[in-house]
């Protein structure tokens, strides 16, 4: 399978002609039988530790191994052109496990260009994990690494501002630098608004790709779920971390995460092709002080080389400053206010009180700024609603 149509479709099912199913089965075991104490005892050493089971084995305990969540992590693989996944409980959960395999890896420093999502920012500005971070520009990342630096990590489109960042050019950078440092520096992109529909970081060079599962990628605003794509090495690292905090993907987020997949080509198409065309009237509303959408003035290089196109995020402020924005949010009928993105109802949100707040002050988006997640209603609809809530 070539095209991500299709895979999208069809990965992560291989197994089901021979369990003589057509629907995956959920399978929401907390424990499995053990048929002796040598094999059981090997099965249960090979999944703690962050490896696969062999075929046949005993799968022990859930917190371990789980058939849908493997489903999934193998279809999502498929999709970004990685070795493998890793899913875990939820986006913030995943990245957890990620930074704690760096601490572990006595490589604690990560490099991060801002903005980035603000739970993101958080986690890191607060060094909870044991991990330091030097925040840095996409164009001087290499000049901020250090000898024990583990991780850099970039979010393209950037949450809010929707900025881009060129992927293989910060791995270019890196990987130039990493020969001084005697080891490979991975980066990690956050994918979560492009999908891999749009872009696939690894291809690009990245080591990891990370989504916030619970927005696109599950598509209904039903389920929270983060996942990993990588290399083999990492996905066993990342493994043996969840085993070890527990931080695995629930089986039924699972099955609706790996049913999603099935029409993420699809939704994602069209909510982009809806986000287009409301990012250019919104640049040409009256009342509109400025708008970000990947691609609206046609002079971005990275849209159709890195991206195949904007996606279905748009920034805009209205004129009028915090005030405006916050009697625009008020005034929406149609599109809800709420946080979160990626659903197929359009949402509308103001990052500085909601997701950016824990952000410090010198990154936090501006408080005029509105975040549109655009869904799969009517574009009349969205347009009627957003007319109304900008001229009151």
């Amino acid at each position: 399978m070539t095209h991500s149509d299709t895979t999208a479709v069809h990965g992560g099912r291989e197994d089901l002609a021979a369990l003589g199913v057509h629907v995956p089965p959920i399978d929401l075991s907390t424990t499995y039988p053990v048929s002796d104490l040598d094999s059981g005892g090997a099965s249960y050493e090979q999944m703690a530790t962050g490896g696969r089971p062999e075929e046949g084995a005993s799968l022990i305990y859930q917190r371990l191994w789980n058939p849908n969540v493997d489903r999934f992590e193998r279809a999502l693989a498929d999709l970004e052109g990685a070795d493998e996944a890793v899913a875990f409980a939820s986006g913030m959960a995943a990245l957890t496990a990620t930074l704690i395999a760096c601490v572990s890896a006595k490589t604690p420093h990560v490099v991060a260009v801002r903005p980035i999502y603000g739970g993101s920012d958080h986690l890191l500005a607060t060094g909870l994990l044991g991990t330091r971070v030097t925040w840095t520009s996409a164009d001087e990342v290499a000049e901020a690494l250090e000898s024990d630096t583990g991780l850099v990590l970039i979010e393209t489109p950037a949450n809010p501002s929707l900025d881009l960042v060129d992927i293989a050019a910060v791995v270019e950078q890196v990987h130039a630098r990493s020969l001084d440092l005697g080891r490979e520096v991975p980066v990690m992109v956050d994918n979560t608004f492009a999908t891999p529909v749009l872009q696939q970081p690894v291809q690009l060079g990245a080591t990891l790709s990370m989504h916030s599962a619970t927005k696109y990628l599950g598509g209904h605003g039903d389920l929270i779920g983060g996942v990993v794509a990588t290399t083999s090495e990492w996905a066993t690292r990342l493994r043996s971390v969840r085993a070890l905090t527990g931080a695995l993907l629930h089986p039924l987020a699972a099955y609706q995460l790996h049913r999603g997949l099935q029409t993420l080509p699809i939704r994602v198409r069209a909510q982009q092709a809806t986000a287009e065309r409301i990012a250019a009237w919104l640049a040409e509303h009256d009342l509109v002080e400025r708008v970000t959408y990947p691609g609206l003035e046609g002079d971005s290089p990275l849209i159709g080389k890195q991206m195949l196109g904007g996606g279905a995020m748009v920034a805009f402020a209205p004129k009028g400053g915090y005030a405006a924005a916050a009697e625009v949010v008020r005034r929406c009928q149609l599109i809800t206010h709420a946080v979160s993105l990626g659903g197929v109802d359009t949402l509308i949100q103001h990052p500085a009180s909601l997701t950016h707040r824990p952000v410090e002050a010198e990154a936090k988006p501006g408080d005029d700024l509105l975040r549109l997640s655009v869904g799969l209603e009517a574009l009349e609809d969205l347009l009627d609603d957003l007319d109304q809530a900008l001229r009151g």
